[in-house]
């Protein structure tokens, strides 16, 4: 069956990577272990956004140029771009003191566009004909309606793998199949230390 990946990277690194050891995740060799031979991937979309480093994380911006530049690697790899938004906002604290103020000021970074990128995509790709089954690395529930669409209007197997760890009940009633990452389905579908591209060779961060 040809397959299509369409992977929210916000949903997924927020999902199941963040605070593991398995951020350096190579998404063709998990697809292909969760799904089993029957899908032959084709091609994988990666939507996500370019981090900008903070003071508190100077790091992140040179972590992600080098995973993206191992996803690169994988056959078939298109990577869609969106943007961050970050401002300030003020935010209720949950617990306060007689007294105390009631209302923190916080910096709240947002990722935008990536969501309506797959979805999208997804369509587009439906109308074209490009898969016989799309599966969405995702548990957003806002794409409960691409799903739906792609499934009866074209016709197509549409089947989900959510990273987060609670059950999306609108994806899971909508898709085809749907199934959840397990942590040691991540753990067997890392990239190698060492990879190579037509630059060289370059290695995963080692603080991450």
């Amino acid at each position: 069956m040809k397959t299509t990946l369409y992977i929210d990277a916000f949903n997924l690194y927020y999902g199941a990577l963040k605070g593991t050891p398995h951020k350096w995740l190579n998404p063709l060799k998990l697809a292909r272990l969760i799904l089993g031979e029957a899908h032959e991937i084709a091609a994988i979309k990666y939507f996500t956004a370019r981090v900008v480093s903070r003071p508190d994380n100077p790091g992140q911006l040179t972590r992600q140029m080098f995973y993206l530049r191992a996803l690169r690697t994988l056959p078939g790899i298109e990577i869609i771009f969106g943007h961050y938004l970050t401002h300030k906002v003020k935010m209720p604290l949950a617990n306060t003191q007689p007294g105390s103020p009631r209302f923190v000021e916080v910096v709240k970074t947002e990722e935008k566009g990536s969501d309506v990128n797959l979805a999208s995509h997804l369509l587009v790709d439906a109308f074209d004909n490009a898969f016989d089954c799309a599966v969405l690395i995702s548990g957003d529930s806002d794409l409960a309606m691409p799903v739906e669409i792609v499934k009866t209007r074209f016709g197509k197997v549409a089947g989900v793998l959510n990273p987060q760890p609670k059950k999306c009940q609108r994806l899971s009633q909508t898709a085809v199949f749907y199934k959840h990452m397990r942590p040691s389905a991540l753990e067997a579908s890392q990239f190698p230390d060492a990879v190579h591209d037509s630059q060289g060779v370059f290695y995963k961060p080692k603080e991450w």
